[in-house]
């Protein structure tokens, strides 16, 4: 996927703002908000790397652990006639929505 980069071993999805004209880099999975902003892609990962310093460094002092842990577990709402027609399909193919969803969300995410 080409709007994520990895820095010190996270990741961040980046987008390009217009308004300010700079790239912003947002990191997922940590347990608060770590964004920087560059114009290039070596200013990203410079600016990257010391927001992530920060964030780190600021967990260890408030003892909070920075990765944010998943249950397994989220909750969809679709609409009535594509829940009906995703619940058929699985059928079809003879597995349970939940193993469905969580094939379709695989091949996605490759």
């Amino acid at each position: 996927m080409n709007n994520i980069i990895e820095i010190g071993g996270h990741r961040a999805v980046v987008q390009f703002d217009p308004e300010i004209g700079l790239f912003r880099g947002e990191f997922l999975g940590l347990n608060g908000g770590a964004d920087f902003y560059a114009d290039s892609v070596s200013g990203l990962r410079l600016e990257g790397e010391t927001s992530l310093k920060v964030f780190l460094e600021m967990c260890v002092e408030i003892g909070v652990s920075p990765v944010k842990h998943f249950s397994g577990k989220f909750q969809v709402r679709l609409p009535e006639k594509l829940h009906a027609r995703v619940v058929e399909m699985a059928a079809a193919r003879g597995v349970s929505l939940n193993a469905f969803v969580q094939e379709a969300l695989t091949q996605a995410a490759s």
